[in-house]
Order: C-alpha cells, then structure tokens, then sequence
C-alpha cells in the first residue's frame, strides 16, 4: 500500500509539473489545461513507460501508434475553443487520451479508429475512467460520421496528405477543424480550418510544424 502510494503521489506531483511547463512553453487556455489536468495520462501508456506518463514526449503505444506529446495534445485542444456545448468528432482514437480530454469540455465526443483492439482497449479505459460522453466505431476516418454530422469541431489526429473534403462537408458553419497536413517538401503542419458552409470556403491557418503517423483507411483488426 506504501508503495502504491507513493507511486500515486509521484504521479499528482509529475502531472502539476507538466501543466506548469505547459504554461511556460504559451498554453494560455484554462479549459485545456484544467482538462489535461483532471484526465490520467498514466492510464494510457503501457504499464512499463508509467512513469514517463508526465513528461513531455509522445510515447509508443501498440500497432506502430502513439501517444501524443501533451504540449502538442494541449496546443490542438486549445485552438479548437471549446465551451462545453461542442459535439466534437476525433479521427484517430489510438489509446483514448486525446478522446478523454475533450470529454470534459465538449458535450459529446464522437471518435472513430481503425485498428480493433486499440478501439476496444480505449472503450475499456472510457468505462474505468467513468467516461459516458464518448461515443466510438471502428472505421475509415476519412469519410467521418455522417449520420452523427454536423459536428461543431473535428480533430484529426494522424497526418492526411490533403484536406478531407468528407470532413469539411460534416463541419457547421462556423466550425473548426484541427487537422495535421503533409507539405510539398515533406514537411507536417498542424492547420486550424474555420469553415464557412454557407459559402464553401475555408480559412486555413498553419499552427505549427508536427509528425503525426499517417492517415490510413483500411481496417485493422489485430490479426497480425
């Protein structure tokens, strides 16, 4: 129990850490930071890199994914300006953290990933954690969730080497789009893209530059 204990103190101690060095690296918005704050990185790493779950680096998860840098999980969460009322679509479930820090500042989050078992593992973790207000499928994300669309936000968390225009078309007007978009000269940039449905146009602002694992289609069920 002792152990326990102080492994768990080191933990709280490693998260209040890593919020004070978002500050400091510019994550000015208070409802990120408090999101991240109150989500248990910890719960989704592997058990043998727990205790990197505070520092500020993505972490190999299984399947060749990862979990995000949280500067960089802190940076998409904030630029999507979320108040509480937003239905958020995720593409790129992976381990669920991003998923599990929007469900606290987003009314309902809608998340869609292709492998099976990385899905189901995140679900479980969505149950453990208490978590009700996310929904998941397995599928190609490039073609969103029609039937759950519009959507008042949409995050993208794997690389696409084009903007989806199957993405855009489930924004409402007015909605913002976080996604990572390969460059001519190889280079990934993190664009925030405010739609205008009425007119059909987008306003296309690069935030940084990033490396996220590509944007795939097929379905991947674990077979090996």
């Amino acid at each position: 129990m002792i152990e326990t204990d102080n492994i768990n103190q080191y933990l709280m101690e490693q998260r209040a850490r890593l919020i004070m060095l978002l500050r400091g690296m510019g994550i000015r918005d208070k409802s990120a930071l408090a999101a991240i704050e109150h989500t248990p990185r910890e719960a989704f790493v592997p058990a043998a890199l727990r205790q990197h779950a505070y520092d500020n680096v993505s972490l190999p998860i299984r399947y060749g994914q990862t979990i995000s840098q949280p500067f960089i999980v802190a940076l998409m969460t904030a630029h999507l300006s979320l108040t509480g009322k937003e239905r958020v679509l995720e593409i790129g479930t992976g381990s669920g953290y991003q998923a599990a820090v929007l469900s606290h500042i987003s009314r309902r989050v809608y998340t869609i990933e292709r492998i099976r078992p990385l899905l189901v593992e995140a679900d479980r973790l969505f149950k453990q954690l208490k978590i009700t207000n996310v929904t998941s499928r397995l599928a190609d994300g490039r073609f969103g969730w029609p039937e759950a669309a519009p959507f008042d936000r949409i995050i993208v968390t794997c690389g696409a080497s084009e903007i989806p225009l199957h993405l855009l078309e489930q924004i409402k007007d007015d909605g913002i789009m976080i996604i990572p978009v390969d460059g001519d000269s190889g280079e990934q940039k993190l664009k925030k893209i405010t739609w205008n449905a009425g007119r059909s146009e987008a306003v296309i602002k690069d935030i940084i530059d990033v490396r996220f694992v590509p944007l795939l289609s097929d379905i991947d069920n674990g077979d090996g």
